[in-house]
């Protein structure tokens, strides 16, 4: 792609993003999140209303008038986006791949954050971690993280989620607000009872236990449901495993469609029992529909307490 070409699709990201982030998410990402505590703003006046329970009695003794502590919250955040380049992610069968659908997510993501003076970082990987950009502030460090999501060129063809988490909680010392995204298509992932495998588990616990890590999970309508068209040949993107297969016989395709419902709820179980917040986004819906019921979500579950 030409240098004017990916200028233009890099804007009209950035256009569109910003937009969704002023019009849609505009309150609902800050209030969603924590901040790493609580921090002292000043000592004023009593005055009708406040809380007497924070009156600073030192300052009142000292100047004969009753003066309370007023604290904030610290709101900064560093918010880390994970992208998984792998091949199985270069799949799309409506408007778009995956792989663009994930940019699009994360660009909003990364706006949301930036919009909040949250600082702003990136794994990208594979088999193997293949690009980690440190977070930063910024609306030009974020155009360079879109940039790298579009168009990165990855090394390796497979999945390795777990290299990934532990790159993360070896370079990510403070705690952050991690996005995993992912079509969570791994070898091994399932085993022949359809649960995950611990080779996911175990890195997934240690990372949420430093981190507060959402899962995005892409997706697309043909990876579970299979269109009746005769004889199909298909090929696994990341092993390059392949097979015929008939389409139009009905048990063939409620085989395929049963297949990709027991991996869906065995990573809906993994998730749920880790405490995970999950989010579902398809190349043939709305992403900006699933984010909206996230952030809605996230506010009330921490309004509530």
């Amino acid at each position: 792609m030409q240098t004017q070409d990916l200028h233009s699709r890099i804007r009209r990201i950035q256009i569109t993003t910003s937009r969704l982030v002023t019009d849609i998410f505009a309150g609902q990402y800050h209030s969603a999140f924590k901040g790493r505590g609580i921090e002292f703003e000043e000592v004023r006046e009593y005055q009708i209303g406040d809380d007497v329970r924070a009156i600073d009695w030192n300052v009142t003794a000292r100047t004969g008038k009753p003066h309370i502590k007023k604290f904030v919250e610290e709101r900064e955040l560093t918010v880390m986006r994970m992208v998984d380049v792998s091949a199985s992610n270069r799949f799309g069968s409506v408007r778009e791949m995956k792989s663009k659908l994930a940019a699009e997510a994360a660009a909003v993501l990364a706006f949301s954050a930036i919009r909040n003076n949250d600082k702003v970082g990136l794994i990208i990987f594979s088999a193997e971690v293949e690009k980690y950009i440190p977070p930063r502030r910024g609306v030009q460090h974020v155009l360079r993280v879109i940039r790298e999501v579009l168009y990165f060129s990855p090394k390796k063809k497979q999945t390795d989620i777990s290299v990934a988490l532990e790159f993360l909680n070896k370079v990510i010392k403070r705690q952050s607000v991690t996005f995993l995204i992912s079509d969570f298509f791994e070898p091994g992932l399932l085993k022949p009872e359809e649960k995950m495998s611990p080779q996911l588990r175990t890195p997934l616990m240690a990372a949420h236990r430093r981190h507060d890590v959402v899962a995005v999970t892409l997706s697309d309508p043909a990876e579970s449901v299979l269109p009746s068209a005769g004889l199909l040949f298909l090929e696994d993107a990341e092993t390059g495993q392949s097979m015929l297969i008939d389409s139009q016989n009905e048990g063939v395709r409620k085989k395929y469609h049963e297949a990709a419902v027991k991996r869906q709820n065995a990573r809906s179980r993994l998730f749920r029992s880790l405490g995970i917040d999950h989010i579902n986004i398809s190349t043939g819906g709305d992403f900006v529909d699933e984010l909206v019921k996230f952030f809605s979500r996230r506010r009330k579950r921490r309004r509530l307490g």
